[in-house]
């Protein structure tokens, strides 16, 4: 109860000014925009794992999740996401067919099981801001990563980078001198490659029509064959490519099952057993109880022997004995 003390001239006494009272008061803050992602990949259990840890991390959400490319544009197309993670090999619509429309709505990382440096080179060709490698990124990697293509700084996981350095080095022609202070390279321009090495800006994509809606049938590329279905083909000179690819190998008399296929495919790709198990979600023992019904039903004594027979490579493959 304030103080009724008659003043000295007999009035109340009025309680002191405060001296911040005529101070507009502050507006709250406002919470910062989450970053925006679309996860695309056919794999159910890699698409739940991405959207789980992408999704804890506070200033990320994870607003759509698709099976294939078609998936992918009309998720991106209704969703506007700041960033699109997308694998290559997916049924229907694979990832390289798709990249072109997607690129013209958001920055796309390929995050895939795809290594073959053909692949690589396609998908920075159209467009794509950054790839990433299963099993050569930690999880806190690829949130990073996730971050950086929002601000145009692209990621890539070794073996994407070698395949784009050996592209850079295959393309590269006698230069003349340069001029005094011109410090890069006419090759790494024409790549959008700084002297550092460190940011990529992908070449100019052809809009696509007026037209374009979700009911468009999609075509996907042959590059140089179907990308779902396409595996990596070991030992062939360039001077090989120029009359087309060879043909896929008969894989059908090895008489794998689904699963060993898969691993089979990873073995080929290049994975130790230790990558395999956490790509397939398996214990290393089982991997190595699989590996060893592999061999025995490719006739193979070894990693590379079993990858030549299976990839089409190896002097047998093509014909009728395994």
């Amino acid at each position: 109860m304030p103080d009724q003390t008659p003043h000295p001239t007999g009035a109340p006494q009025p309680p002191p000014h405060h001296p911040f009272a005529d101070l507009p008061l502050p507006h709250p803050a406002q919470p910062a925009r989450r970053l925006r992602v679309v996860v695309a990949d056919d794999n159910p259990v890699v698409r739940a794992g991405l959207t789980a840890l992408l999704s804890g991390r506070p200033d990320i959400e994870v607003v759509a999740e698709a099976a294939d490319g078609r998936q992918a544009y009309e998720a991106a197309h209704q969703h506007r996401p700041d960033v699109v993670l997308l694998d290559v090999r997916m049924p229907g619509v694979d990832g390289i067919s798709a990249l072109p429309y997607l690129v013209h709505i958001a920055p796309v990382v390929m995050l895939t099981y795809s290594r073959e440096s053909e692949i690589v080179q396609e998908a920075l060709r159209r467009g794509a801001g950054g790839y990433l490698v299963h099993g050569e990124f930690t999880a806190d990697q690829l949130v990073d990563a996730v971050r950086d293509i929002k601000e145009g700084r692209a990621h890539f996981t070794p073996t994407a980078a070698g395949a784009l350095l050996a592209q850079l080095r295959r393309d590269r022609a006698p230069a003349p001198p340069l001029p005094d202070g011109l410090g890069q390279s006419l090759s790494a321009t024409a790549y959008g490659i700084s002297a550092s090495g460190n940011s990529y800006s992908p070449p100019q994509q052809q809009s696509p029509p007026a037209h374009f809606t979700t009911q468009q049938p999609f075509h996907p590329v042959a590059y140089p064959e179907n990308l779902s279905q396409m595996q990596p083909h070991v030992g062939q000179s360039s001077s090989e490519w120029t009359s087309g690819p060879p043909a896929a190998p008969d894989r059908s008399r090895f008489q794998l099952s689904a699963r060993e296929a898969e691993i089979m495919d990873l073995i080929a790709s290049g994975m130790n057993n230790q990558q395999i198990a956490a790509t397939c979600f398996i214990s290393e023992k089982t991997v190595k109880n699989h590996i060893n019904r592999i061999f025995a039903k490719l006739h193979s004594t070894s990693r590379s022997e079993a990858a030549a027979k299976w990839i089409g490579t190896a002097p047998d493959t093509h014909r009728g004995r395994g």
